[in-house]
């Protein structure tokens, strides 16, 4: 048994950019809100602040981008 309540297979998502200035997208971990990102390293470090390994940004099963991709963050 793990003494790490955290399950390994938590998955971010990043949702819709949203009007600001600058711009910005809000982040959850398991549907829970952690913050805001203006870009992409925004992402990364709370990944990395929340113990969550991420090798590869397109794989949905570590980021999920909802309302574009990871180059996504001005409004069209």
């Amino acid at each position: 048994m793990s003494d790490n309540p955290q399950p390994s297979n938590r998955q971010i998502t990043v949702l819709p950019v949203q009007p600001g200035d600058p711009p910005f997208r809000i982040m959850e971990i398991d549907g829970e809100v952690i913050g805001t990102a203006t870009a992409l390293t925004d992402v990364l470090i709370a990944a990395a602040a929340a113990g969550i390994p991420v090798h590869d940004l397109d794989d949905p099963a570590a980021v999920r981008w909802v309302g574009g991709d990871k180059f996504s963050w001005r409004l069209h």
